[in-house]
């Protein structure tokens, strides 16, 4: 459903992802906030802020405004390109997709970050879309140095791509809109019976029923062996204008609207005489005609099926009788003495207690971390997201022909701006971001909030007869929210005082389900005429750990039940040990986790053991949900070649600057012919004491059921990963915290309180400096990259993309 909801948030900007694979539709009713003069990012009102300026720039930081229009205008430049202007351009025009950083070398990064290297200068990747041939294609491409010169140099990005010169053939740059409606209104009056809808016109048409479908697009062969380009489409009802406690509105809840009735086409090639429809599904029996269908119809005793309409049930305004004192205002965190950690908002830097990092934000993935050390010493270079795979099943086309690679659409675009007091708490830090496509730079105010918190439970606790000892878990959370389509991901980066790391990733939103009839093995029943479409969600990201240095190894501590005879008994004794295994070649990268969680998956530098002879590192393992879940369907009809990076919990490689990407935003063109296949990375390469990546995949595999109308919660879809010290340091850092207390007693009396030096909380706090005004919630800027006039903005929005 990722087009659907794009495109109508899209209804009134300019369009911020490559080719759409559907029309446009439109969204009915949508108003926009009310504007005021504050803005979003200005909710941050505690005491002290504090800053702080980075020792070394930041070199993965997003292009500028100014960057991306320089390289803008240098592509428009090169006559040999032949681009067209994205605001002038048709589908047989070449345009330009998305400009972005292309990260520097980790070697040139090392070199300048730890010594006195160069900074490395900066290059970008921009991926262009050329439909000006019978057989339109994306290409990435390498661009720099920037800013540009007469020493600039530009050529295909072949280096990071397993493609033919970093090419990927698009079979969808033509709009097959008008097809599916002209077969529609072949028949209309079949449509208008079955569906309970009046459709006399394309209006009608249009105006009642969104018609879209599978994504990526099927390929198979014809008689004569020839490869044919299928759609097939489904119609989905509009949702209605429903009456609601505060008002009427249109909840955007049309993937709970399926109706049951698919088309099926062929669309190969570019000429619209030669396209057609191959077939009509409905009630699970398959028309190879629209006159067999008919005949059907026709027919005495031909079934029809129950419809499925919009109403306040898709409603996500509060409903129901009211919970017992539940409308008197909740508990609140506060920020007592201000901020306790610094940025220099420039550098996107951060220091937290033990902690450093940078961040960036590119427009297929949103937010990453870079450089993180922990006690003055790196122990991860990159962190980030790589592709979000949604795996669809069901017994009709549309479900069964879905599996969404997001990185298409991005994560950047739809990192909107976070509600305070909602998305986080009203004293957060915000930071905007900024993605650069279809020639457009966009800002989302406050697209990562930065905020520290309790945990709601204590890092350390101990008590007995005489005293009791307890930590606060205080922790940093660094969180970014995309709504890609009908999901809303929320990201956050959790950083512990006990050295670790965690990864969490929670989908809420509305699902995509499916109709009802004869789909009982593909889920429960949820609604009148619905069905939950049972999909797998599988989130690929990268960790590439330096523990002490580039030379690591991955071990596994293996807990293994043994029947061992000891010295100093005659009896055998059924017991457990530990053995190590390393893994030490790419051929043994592919890898799950083991049953019962009985290995520990530790990263380690061996050169450096801690006083004991233990090897230092840290160790990985799921947090919390569906952690280190994969793919359940290994050999997808829909991903065929790119899924790799799915088809297990986690994986092990050897770094290679060729090798940045797990997967490309542009797979989804061409599933079978990907331009970053993540198998081919793996290549016998050895990984015993080399500078290695794990690629973990976070998810949920997901039935929907009744709990999850109209929306799914963040409570059960999230998953996590956490990486830890691991015979790191010789002992638990936590206890450095001030924020601890010791109580000693003696029967039932307190003799001794021992705070450590913390602050107690003093004074009154005045709830109108945390207040936040909702009228205040503001959208995007905008500013167009050709013809670029940095004095004067093209648009500076209240829409959200």
């Amino acid at each position: 459903m990722r087009a659907f909801s794009i495109l109508c948030l899209l209804a009134s900007t300019a369009v911020a992802i490559p080719s759409p694979k559907i029309s446009s539709v439109r969204r009915p009713g949508h108003r926009g906030p009310n504007r005021r003069d504050i803005v979003t990012n200005q909710v941050n009102t505690t005491a002290a802020s504090p800053t702080i300026t980075a020792s070394k720039d930041n070199i993965w930081a997003s292009l500028t405004n100014d960057e991306a229009a320089d390289v803008i205008a240098y592509l428009h430049n090169q006559t040999d390109l032949n681009l067209t202007s994205v605001e002038d351009a048709g589908p047989w025009d070449n345009t330009i997709m998305v400009v972005d950083l292309l990260v520097p070398n980790k070697t040139d990064a090392l070199s300048y970050m730890d010594g006195n290297g160069t900074k490395p200068e900066r290059w970008v990747l921009a991926s262009l879309l050329f439909g000006a041939t019978e057989e339109p294609y994306a290409q990435d491409w390498v661009v720099g140095p920037v800013p540009t010169t007469e020493e600039t140099v530009y050529y295909p990005y072949t280096y990071g791509s397993q493609a033919k010169d970093a090419k990927i053939r698009v079979f969808d740059q033509d709009d097959h809109s008008e097809l599916y409606a002209n077969a529609s209104m072949e028949i209309k009056d079949i449509i208008s019976d079955i569906l309970n809808a009046t459709i006399e016109t394309q209006d009608d048409l249009s105006s009642t029923f969104d018609i879209w479908g599978i994504d990526p697009l099927w390929h198979q062969p014809d008689e004569n062996g020839n490869d044919r380009v299928i759609s097939w489409v489904g119609f989905w009802r509009y949702p209605d204008t429903v009456q609601m406690q505060n008002g009427s509105i249109n909840f955007d809840g049309e993937t709970l609207l399926p109706q049951g009735l698919y088309l099926q086409c062929d669309i190969t090639g570019r000429d619209p005489s030669k396209w057609g429809l191959m077939g009509v599904l409905y009630g699970d029996e398959y028309y190879s005609s629209l006159q067999d269908f008919r005949s059907a119809w026709e027919q005495p005793g031909f079934e029809k099926y129950a419809v499925n309409y919009g109403g306040d049930w898709i409603g996500t305004d509060q409903a129901g009788e009211v919970l017992p004192l539940e409308e008197i205002a909740p508990p609140m965190p506060v920020q007592p003495a201000g901020q306790r950690f610094k940025v220099d908002e420039e550098n996107k830097y951060i220091e937290w207690m033990d902690f450093t990092f940078y961040l960036t934000f590119t427009r297929d993935t949103g937010m990453r971390l870079y450089d993180i050390k922990y006690k003055g010493q790196r122990i991860i270079y990159e962190l980030g997201l790589q592709e979000a795979v949604a795996h669809y099943a069901g017994n009709d086309p549309v479900q069964s022909g879905t599996a969404y690679l997001d990185t298409y659409y991005g994560f950047g675009p739809y990192a909107f701006s976070q509600i305070p007091g909602f998305d986080m708490p009203l004293y957060a830090y915000c930071m905007n971001t900024t993605f650069h496509a279809s020639e457009l730079s966009k800002s989302h105010r406050c697209g990562i909030s930065i905020f520290e918190a309790d945990q709601n439970y204590l890092i350390q606790r101990h008590s007995n007869a005489d005293y009791i000892s307890a930590t606060k878990n205080i922790a940093l959370t660094v969180r970014s929210v995309s709504t890609v389509g009908n999901y809303d991901y929320n990201f956050e980066y959790i950083f512990y005082l006990d050295g670790s790391i965690e990864t969490v990733v929670r989908a809420s939103g509305y699902i995509q389900s499916a109709y009802y009839a004869k789909n009982s093995e593909y889920g429960y029943q949820i609604h009148d005429a619905l069905a939950g479409s049972m999909h797998d969600h599988s989130l690929n990201f990268k960790v590439d750990f330096d523990i002490l240095g580039t030379q690591n190894t991955v071990v596994k501590h293996v807990i293994e039940a043994k029947d061992i005879k000891y010295k100093w008994n005659n009896l055998t004794r059924s017991t457990m040990h530990m053995y190590r295994t390393e893994v030490t070649s790419e051929d043994h990268g592919k890898m799950n986790w083991s049953a019962n969680s009985q290995e520990q998956v530790v990263i380690v530098n061996k050169d450096v053991p801690n006083k004991y002879g233990e090897p230092r590192g840290y160790k990985i393992m799921p947090s919390r949900g569906g952690a280190g879940m994969h793919l359940t369907i290994k050999n997808s009809s829909n991903l065929i070649n790119s899924q790799g990076f799915a088809d297990h919990a986690y994986y092990v490689t050897k770094r290679k600057d060729s090798e940045l990407r797990a997967s490309s935003a542009w797979n989804d063109y061409d599933t079978a012919n990907p331009l970053v296949d993540f198998n081919k990375f793996f290549d016998g390469d050895n990984l015993e004491q080399e500078d290695i990546v794990m690629w973990f995949n976070l998810g949920m595999h997901h039935v929907p059921h009744t709990g999850d109308l109209p929306n799914t919660v963040f409570s059960t879809a999230q998953s996590g990963m956490i990486i830890t010290p691991h015979n790191y340091l010789l002992s638990d850092p936590s206890r450095q915290a001030t924020q601890q207390i010791r109580i000693d007693y003696t029967d039932n009396s307190t003799t001794d309180v021992y705070t450590f030096g913390s602050q107690p909380v003093t004074g009154d706090i005045e709830l109108a400096q945390v207040a936040w005004d909702p009228y205040t919630y503001y959208g995007d800027v905008a500013v167009r990259k050709f013809p670029y006039d940095p004095q004067n903005p093209f648009n500076d929005t209240e829409s959200i993309v």
